[in-house]
């Protein structure tokens, strides 16, 4: 006789993510600012004034989920497309068949997977079709359609970006998971609500990556003798392959982690600061938001004094990017110890929010007139542009010409400290007021 398993019911054979898909936007998770109530893709859904488009957003976050609820909702016909499989013969036989269903009153909605990967005879292939209206283009990408997308293509659809899913998004479909029949809902699973904020954390705002992680803890764990199936520490550890990554049970440590690197940089402190990013890798953080962190740095803690720091960060941006973990962690460790190394100035900060506060705190002024294009007879006559000062035409390559409006006339946001290469900005900056001040 076959030995039947606590896992060997087969209607539960199919991933726990595609079992779990949603079928309607108000089961939808995440992405509110495009599909919550009375949101421009939520109403074109609901008026069935669909055209074509493209989903812009990281892995997991719904992109396949939602062009499947446009596809019912709008009682299209769904064709799935992936660049890996589908050749120019494929398209094309399937553009001919949704040009006979057009022809029946029939939509047929295409859904292309990882569009950016389709070359660019592929993706002309779309294009009459899309033109004509013979097909619904939903397009899907993880990288910028500007640069990956045929521009033809590209400004027959509108583009819609999908943002990660937010921790409490998440950890809502990990307690779906628990609960439906669908999921586990069938069994006693006994799971701390720290793990489930473990598994939210650590799938980055990727749904998918969360309910994988889940589904494999829970075959994984361990039955007591009340026939209730624990998931511990320990085999949540072994599932997400992060030695400390359950170090953020309560939320406070990613926050103290994040700030134990940046005080370190701005301390001069490279080991310090080498030792707190590599904790943060290790917990299993993302490397590109440690890679968007060090890019604020480099602007808001050394700006001036050493510009090329900006670069440095962006660069190890890019890198992650390009390569992801294991490897990145070189090219962070390079930008970190360039931070932590480099001249500090908080100068541009102090004037980027010395000036937001004064546009808070009063009306909005007007352009001056003299620094106002006038592109039109009737600006012109309205004095637009008139004194205008062309710094080019001068020796000095100065003019006294005020460009801020007169409430502020007087107004100083940027202040260089003097350190490193800013010393010379400084400098700079004060042989210009002086002359301006001579000039009067």
């Amino acid at each position: 006789m076959e030995q039947l398993s606590l896992f060997d019911d087969r209607k539960q054979t199919a991933p726990l993510a595609s079992r779990l898909r949603p079928d309607t936007l108000d089961e939808y998770a995440g992405q509110k600012h495009l599909i919550g109530k009375g949101k421009i893709l939520r109403r074109l859904i609901e008026e069935d004034q669909i055209s074509s488009m493209i989903f812009w957003g990281p892995p997991g976050v719904g992109k396949t989920t939602l062009a499947r609820i446009i596809a019912n909702q709008t009682r299209a016909e769904f064709v799935e497309f992936s660049a890996v499989t589908s050749g120019i013969k494929e398209i094309k036989e399937v553009m001919v068949q949704a040009e006979q269903n057009r022809k029946m009153g029939i939509r047929t909605l295409l859904f292309a997977d990882e569009i950016h990967r389709f070359n660019k005879a592929q993706q002309d292939a779309f294009l009459p079709f899309v033109e004509k209206g013979s097909i619904i283009l939903v397009g899907a990408t993880t990288e910028n359609p500007s640069f990956e997308i045929n521009s033809a293509l590209l400004s027959r659809c509108k583009v819609f970006i999908l943002k990660a899913l937010q921790e409490e998004d998440i950890k809502g479909l990990l307690l779906q998971a628990l609960k439906s029949p669908k999921g586990f809902g069938n069994m006693k699973i006994a799971i701390e609500t720290a793990h489930l904020s473990s598994i939210a954390r650590f799938s980055n705002g990727d749904a998918r990556t969360a309910l994988n992680t889940l589904e494999m803890a829970v075959f994984n764990g361990r039955m007591n003798e009340d026939a209730v199936l624990c998931v511990d520490e320990q085999i949540l550890a072994q599932c997400m392959n992060r030695r400390s990554l359950l170090y953020d049970k309560n939320g406070e440590e990613h926050y103290n982690l994040i700030s134990a690197l940046h005080k370190s940089m701005r301390n001069s402190d490279p080991d310090a600061a080498v030792y707190w990013m590599c904790r943060m890798l290790d917990g299993g953080e993302d490397p590109l938001y440690i890679a968007r962190r060090l890019v604020r740095f480099a602007s808001e803690d050394v700006g001036m004094a050493d510009s090329h720091a900006l670069q440095t960060a962006v660069a190890a941006y890019q890198a992650c990017h390009f390569l992801g973990m294991p490897e990145c962690d070189v090219h962070l460790t390079h930008a970190v110890v360039y931070l932590s190394m480099a001249p500090k100035s908080n100068a541009l900060y102090r004037a980027c929010e010395a000036c937001k506060d004064d546009i808070r705190k009063m009306p909005a002024e007007p352009v001056p007139l003299h620094i106002c294009n006038a592109p039109t007879d009737l600006m012109k006559e309205l004095d637009y542009g008139r004194g205008y000062q062309y710094a080019h035409d001068t020796e000095e390559k100065l003019t006294r010409m005020q460009c801020l409006p007169d409430a502020l006339a007087d107004r100083r946001y940027y202040r260089p400290d003097g350190q490193g290469e800013e010393k010379h900005i400084r400098e700079r900056l004060e042989e210009i007021l002086e002359w301006k001040q001579k000039q009067f």
